[in-house]
């Protein structure tokens, strides 16, 4: 592996002289105040500012403050114009553009692509404060407002964008972002060390075009690296197969017991030095099909995206190379993993842990949610197929130190105002798998699996939870903490592994309520989602209901599915809801699968083919629910105690020749159709107006923000909310009908 420079090892800037901002400014006021006549770095996102580690544009801002530079940042810009991108003055070294913690698109449209109308990483909860596409929308003004001045760009929203990639909303397929946003450069995944080394760069006088190789990036070229070898992805995929990685376990010859065996006698040789043997992976790229060719061809666009994502592993994955016309969309191998001590420096910058005294007195919900929580690590190596947390924040755990978390527990209750002694979680994108890696180094950088627990738990993988449940300890022992309560979803699959984490877990971290993800119970569309069977989650249960009762506690599990995943026949659904009701729990609300770019499920639903397994023009097909009416069956069937949903279900059961599911028997689904039910039907639907669905009606919002404002009043849509949802991730919960699941 190639040597990786230390975060906080390169030499500072020569504006740390100005020291650190209670505040990193959003005007020329604030910028006066610190004593700036210019910002190196300004920063444009689409949130609100919240100087808080769980907000990306505040950790990437005070990451770059602590090497030296002077960062500034326009939140929530005026989109309409220039003028908005220019208030804190021309930046000296270049832009940073992201949309937020949230795809704008998912963050604004919900998975039946009707308009929210919150957002709740904007003060007061208001949607429309950022355009549609912010991050393409954003680098155009930024363009326009300093034409000499780069452009970065960074964030969920460009990461899942990097290549050729399905865009549910407009249902094409879009170029890279990079083209059509015009930026200099794009860095995917964990930003920090391509960002500090990009950084670092330019400060020291070199040109973007120098910055081809830097890992977790992509940039615009028109031919490949000079010096590098590339291998046609068709190569690598033949027949759906992706060639094997040697196993590491296999270097050299066995030992052997040589004891009591005289030595032989050599002869006396020169050695030969060599060069290490370079690696297949090393200064090798992957061409993939280009961009006009997988927007024509869905067998090859499942193909490139396969092969995508067999090049995840900062250890061992290729560069990519896609063109589009003339150019090609050059990306580099993923950036390695932070080591614990740069997590720690990361989570340790001097964040002030509240809004920017800007907003006042408004509520932001987001920071709301996470205001008293702590993200103790990185990553999942789950890779479900519906999530993007993986292509994001890789697969390899990135964990902080208990002293870490500990010293921001300390700050939390010291600084959080209005702190009543409750944590509200301890956890990441999973709550259980702080510090659970590879056993072996050599295995874990070699490895090509799209997931370590899937179709079952990797024998390398470490599920020893002794650290979680230490930590908790300890957390627990800290003064004038009264509750630490986990609200990140349980990887319970991995939780059995280890019963002590579950008899820690619901002794003393769980307020009622569990929630965990079973996402289905049945197994053809659990296949499609790399998500263990039901009887992972059965175990747990039994385990988790065991030591509730031991410690004297009523604790129910709240279990999160997803509707009309690719995969998912109508028979599985009343398979589904069958279960559901059986269990008696009723679900408030429900998440229809929403195709979110680059993921694997994403690419079932385009294509209808299965990238997890081989990808041919014949068979590997998938069965998709498309279409408003039966999408909208699918999450009537989880909603099955619903009457609006009845009518629809009733004509499905009868189309399916379920007949008897229609009945007031504790067997059946629905009661059959009560006096007067058809008629309360009509009446509902009466006087109710086409609401605008489409962001392809919505093209005000690509130009100009004040008329979006004018026209989203205009055109309210009559939908209810369908919840946030962001990543792919489900956002609906469930609630037992009863207390006694």
């Amino acid at each position: 592996m190639q040597p990786v420079t230390h975060l906080f090892s390169y030499p500072r800037y020569w504006a740390e002289c100005y020291g650190t901002a209670p505040f990193l400014p959003m005007s020329r006021a604030e910028m006066d105040k610190l004593g700036w006549d210019s910002c190196d770095i300004v920063l444009v996102t689409g949130d609100a500012y919240v100087d808080h580690p769980s907000f990306g544009m505040a950790v990437i801002g005070r990451m770059l403050e602590s090497q030296g530079f002077r960062v500034g940042i326009i939140a929530q810009p005026d989109w309409s114009s220039k003028d908005d991108f220019m208030r804190l003055g021309k930046p000296n070294l270049f832009y940073g553009v992201t949309a937020g913690n949230m795809d704008s698109m998912i963050n604004r449209y919900t998975s039946d692509k009707k308009l929210r109308h919150d957002d709740a990483y904007t003060p007061g909860d208001i949607g429309g404060k950022r355009p549609d596409r912010a991050t393409l929308v954003y680098t155009q003004r930024c363009k326009e407002a300093y034409k000499e001045v780069p452009v970065v760009i960074g964030g969920i929203e460009a990461s899942l964008r990097r290549i050729a990639h399905y865009d549910y909303w407009s249902e094409t397929i879009r170029r890279s972002i990079l083209l059509d946003a015009k930026a200099d450069i794009l860095i995917y995944g964990n930003a920090e060390r391509p960002l500090i080394e990009v950084a670092h760069r330019i400060a020291g006088g070199e040109t973007i075009d120098t910055m081809q190789d830097i890992r977790g990036t992509a940039v615009i070229r028109r031919e490949p690296l000079p010096g590098w070898r590339g291998v046609d992805s068709s190569k690598l995929d033949q027949i759906g197969r992706i060639d094997p990685i040697m196993n590491p376990y296999m270097e050299g010859a066995p030992c052997s017991n040589d004891e009591g065996t005289a030595p032989v006698e050599q002869e006396a040789k020169p050695i030969l030095v060599q060069p290490p043997k370079q690696k297949p992976w090393e200064k090798t790229y992957v061409k993939l099909p280009a961009f006009e060719r997988v927007k024509e061809d869905k067998v090859l666009y499942a193909h490139a995206s396969r092969i995508l994502h067999h090049e995840t592993n900062p250890g061992c994955a290729r560069a990519l190379s896609q063109a589009h016309g003339d150019r090609i969309i050059w990306v580099n191998p993923p950036a390695f993993p932070l080591e614990t001590d740069e997590m720690d420096g990361v989570f340790g910058l001097p964040y002030q842990r509240v809004p920017h005294p800007a907003y006042g007195n408004e509520k932001i919900p987001a920071y709301e949610m996470i205001k008293t929580s702590v993200n103790i690590m990185r990553g999942c190596f789950g890779g479900c197929s519906f999530c993007s947390i993986t292509e994001h924040e890789g697969r390899i755990i990135q964990s902080r130190s208990e002293e870490s978390i500990i010293k921001e527990i300390e700050e939390i209750r010291d600084k959080v105002p209005g702190f009543t002694g409750v944590i509200s979680d301890l956890g990441g994108p999973t709550a259980n798998m702080y510090k659970l890696r590879c056993k072996s180094p050599k295995a874990e950088q070699t490895c090509r699996r799209a997931s370590c627990v899937w179709p079952t738990i990797c024998p390398h993988m470490d599920t020893d939870h002794t650290p979680t449940i230490n930590l908790y300890r300890k957390a627990r022992d800290v003064k004038g903490i009264k509750k630490i309560l986990i609200a990140s979803g349980v990887r319970y699959d991995i939780a059995v592994e280890d019963p002590r984490y579950i008899k820690e877990l619901a002794k003393y971290h769980v307020g009622g309520y569990l929630k965990i993800a079973p996402e289905h119970t049945e197994e053809g569309p659990l296949s499609k989602m790399m998500k263990p069977g039901m009887g992972s989650y059965y175990s747990f249960k039994e385990l988790f209901d065991k030591y509730s009762k031991e410690a004297g506690k009523q604790q129910y599990l709240i279990p999160y599915f997803i509707s009309a995943h690719p995969g998912t026949t109508d028979e599985d659904m009343v398979n589904m809801a069958l279960w559901v009701k059986t269990n008696r729990f009723k679900l408030d609300q429900v998440q229809n699968f929403y195709p979110s770019p680059l993921a694997n499920a994403t690419t079932m639903y385009y294509t209808e083919k299965n990238p997890l397994n081989k990808v041919s023009r014949q068979g590997g097909d998938v069965f998709v629910v498309k279409g408003e009416r039966r999408r909208r069956l699918h999450k009537a069937l989880l909603r099955y105690h619903d009457p609006a949903g009845w009518p629809m279900i009733r004509e499905a059961l009868l189309e399916m020749g379920k007949g008897h599911l229609i009945g007031n028997g504790p067997d059946c689904l629905v009661p059959p159709e009560g006096r007067g039910e058809a008629k309360a039907e009509r009446s509902r639907n009466k006087g109710l107006k086409p609401a605008l669905t489409r962001h392809s009606a919505i093209t005000h919002q690509r130009s100009n923000g004040a008329d979006s404002k004018a026209a989203v009043a205009g055109n309210a849509p009559a939908a209810a909310k369908n919840g946030k949802a962001g990543n792919g991730k489900p956002a609906g919960q469930g609630k037992p009908a009863h207390k006694g699941t």
